[in-house]
């Protein structure tokens, strides 16, 4: 019974610093929003890569894709 009583006594002293902390760390949302401005700029320039790319391909004179086997 004495087990019970100091576990129980340790989880509510524990639980009652939990709740009187209220510095616990940044929300997930704006880490979320970086993280999709990432992924945004990074397609945006993948993109422009790829249009540069093809369009410097085709200024190839005699220029002709590759046949499929």
């Amino acid at each position: 019974m004495h087990l019970y009583a100091y576990l129980y006594v340790a989880v509510s002293t524990r639980l009652a610093e939990l709740r009187r902390d209220s510095e616990r760390g940044d929300s997930p949302v704006p880490t979320a929003v970086i993280i999709f401005g990432l992924v945004a700029v990074a397609m945006a320039v993948t993109g422009l890569a790829l249009a540069k790319a093809n369009n410097w391909m085709n200024a190839i004179p005699n220029n002709t894709a590759p046949q499929a086997p």
